[in-house]
């Protein structure tokens, strides 16, 4: 039996930054010379991001008058996590309910007091009572609305959380399960010039992404079918993509070998997947990946032997959006199912995201239109 994803919603803070508008940005705070911002603006040019959204004004501040960073030459006292958490817990719940107000508005007349089920995803912040409470009250959900946490996962922690809700929904069969990945990547900006550090800048931004996965599938619309999910570890990339507390924010570690990584073992990622169901990759033509970069997705292309139309949405979110960590999928899915009809009916579509450990997550799905 089948769970299934019936509506998806997606939100983003207002403040939109143009890429090389926060490269100049970056090059300043970095107290860069000349140079040093050519090389900065190359980065940015290459990354394939047009803009970026981000719950900070600062970014697109050109006089110098910050809300958040300090209003010095080089940003000190820099903003300690004690700072950036208090952003967190004002600023995820407003996008939250965004995110959660879009998924519904797709939905006829849905009645929110039938949820039963809400799970959270963030790798960017936490406070407790968290923001699953917070939801409860902002959307008067049920108080006996059982609650999940998912925290600290990186990019593919919206799988996880889809697997939670499949799990309750194969439980019992009238459950409505609500996920909410909100990701807030731009408040933890860092001042290191490491190229893990300058990439990380160069590509992450803010989101929220909401969806209802319930037992049942909605009549008359496109809904999908969780029909198989495949998780892979590769030790060797342990050290490759992390994801630490230190005093001054959440640091991100990105190694530029973490696609050839992935590219290494997505095949076998794939190939394990789709046994599951006796389905070969020559049949699917519908991918929903996970930008997690420009070279991650090239990289995945040259390894399953893809074209660079099969993650046309993908491209389309990073250009759009950035790398949100774990709300992107869910963008990228939202996108690609907007294009579905119900001639698309018992179609396969693919998805994978990446995080750190470093894992890759695979997840089979299936369009079902009733």
């Amino acid at each position: 039996m089948n769970s299934f994803i019936c509506a998806i919603g997606t939100a983003t803070p207002p403040h939109k930054i143009a890429q090389m508008q926060t490269a100049d940005f970056m090059a300043t705070a970095l107290q860069m010379n000349a140079e040093e911002t050519r090389k900065l603006k190359a980065l940015y040019r290459v990354t394939g991001i047009a803009q970026r959204y981000t719950v900070l004004p600062d970014y697109a501040t050109t006089n110098g008058e910050f809300t958040f960073f300090p209003n010095t030459p080089d940003l000190e006292p820099f903003p300690t996590v004690k700072q950036r958490m208090g952003i967190y817990q004002h600023e995820a719940l407003p996008l939250s309910v965004a995110a959660i107000e879009d998924c519904f508005t797709t939905l006829e007349e849905f009645d929110r007091s039938s949820i039963t089920h809400l799970i959270t995803v963030s790798c960017t912040g936490m406070y407790a009572p968290g923001l699953d409470i917070d939801l409860i009250q902002a959307l008067d959900l049920p108080t006996t609305t059982q609650r999940t946490q998912i925290n600290f996962m990186g990019c593919y922690a919206a799988f996880n959380a889809l697997k939670v809700a499949d799990a309750f929904c194969q439980a019992n069969t009238q459950a409505r399960v609500l996920v909410v990945c909100t990701e807030l990547c731009t408040i933890h900006f860092q001042k290191y010039r490491e190229n893990d550090h300058l990439v990380s800048n160069a590509i992450f931004g803010d989101g929220s992404a909401a969806v209802l996965v319930q037992a049942k599938p909605m009549a008359n619309q496109i809904n999908v079918a969780l029909a198989a999910f495949h998780c892979e570890l590769i030790p060797a990339g342990k050290k490759e993509m992390a994801w630490h507390i230190a005093n001054h924010g959440f640091e991100m570690t990105l190694s530029s070998y973490v696609p050839d990584l992935i590219q290494k073992g997505i095949k076998n990622l794939t190939q394990k997947l789709l046994q599951h169901l006796g389905i070969d990759l020559t049949t699917i033509n519908l991918y929903a990946i996970h930008p997690g970069g420009r070279k991650i997705l090239e990289s995945i292309e040259k390894a399953l032997d893809l074209q660079p139309e099969h993650n046309c949405f993908a491209y389309e979110i990073l250009r759009d959006y950035g790398n949100m960590s774990s709300a992107t999928v869910l963008f990228v899915l939202k996108s690609l199912l907007s294009t579905l009809t119900p001639a698309h009916h018992n179609q396969p579509v693919l998805s994978f995201a990446f995080g750190p450990g470093l894992t890759l997550e695979s997840m089979l799905l299936k369009v079902h239109y009733v």
